[in-house]
């Protein structure tokens, strides 16, 4: 939807309808549309890469079918787990396929009708750090706000941010915020180790992470990005 348009056609693309007898302002009717739209545009999306990705795909087929079946069945329930606040935790190498099945979890999502914002964690923390500029067109609250009502968020590479105190409260203040309010995350990191994961982003955010996504799903194998003749 593009500002100055109403699909509606009742209002002049702004979303409100003036009354110009006691000029007050009420709600066009595209506006809760233009809300939803806005919200499901919030993060990248599904990349361009991991649009085909599927089940009977590799690198999917070449994976832990325990693991597969179990991811498998939380996307088929995906209704279920996000009214649950459930998430899932994937942790490996790099280049195992971790980002494939976190993917089919978002698009399940996406094909339910639900609201999915898809981030890596740096770039998360860039678009946060765009809210301070001047003329941004977007505050920090309203970022904040999106990030904390979508359905599901997935966070990319959790752990390749580089850690200062600033991090370690964006994350935490995001991960508590849909803690306690039962919001699902989906979670990839190739930190294995959870004393290391604590360390890079703190113990109250790896513990949250813990309750809504459960233990972490480990992803094995070499790297699926480098041919086996190399």
């Amino acid at each position: 939807m593009t500002e100055g348009y109403c699909p509606k056609g009742i209002c002049d693309g702004s979303g409100w309808l003036l009354d110009e007898e006691t000029s007050d302002a009420r709600p066009c009717e595209c506006r809760a549309q233009r809300i939803q739209e806005g919200r499901r545009r919030l993060g990248t999306g599904i990349p361009k890469r991991f649009r085909g990705v599927g089940w009977d795909r590799r690198p999917v087929v070449d994976m832990n079918p325990g693991i597969v079946r179990h991811v498998k069945d939380f996307a088929r329930k995906i209704d279920w787990n996000l009214e649950a606040g459930k998430g899932l935790w994937f942790y490996g190498d790099v280049g195992t396929g971790k980002t494939s099945l976190a993917m089919l979890v978002s698009k399940a999502a996406i094909d339910a009708g639900r609201d999915v914002a898809v981030y890596s964690v740096p770039h998360l923390l860039a678009d946060i750090k765009a809210t301070y500029e001047d003329g941004s067109g977007s505050s920090y609250l309203e970022l904040f706000r999106r990030l904390a009502s979508v359905d599901l968020l997935h966070l990319d590479d959790l752990g390749a941010e580089k850690r200062t105190e600033w991090v370690l409260e964006q994350l935490y203040s995001l991960v508590n915020e849909r803690w306690q309010n039962q919001r699902s995350i989906v979670v990839t990191t190739n930190i294995e180790d959870r004393d290391e994961l604590r360390e890079q982003i703190g113990r109250r955010t790896v513990s949250r992470l813990t309750e809504i996504c459960g233990d972490p799903l480990p992803i094995m194998g070499r790297d699926l990005r480098i041919p086996k003749s190399a």
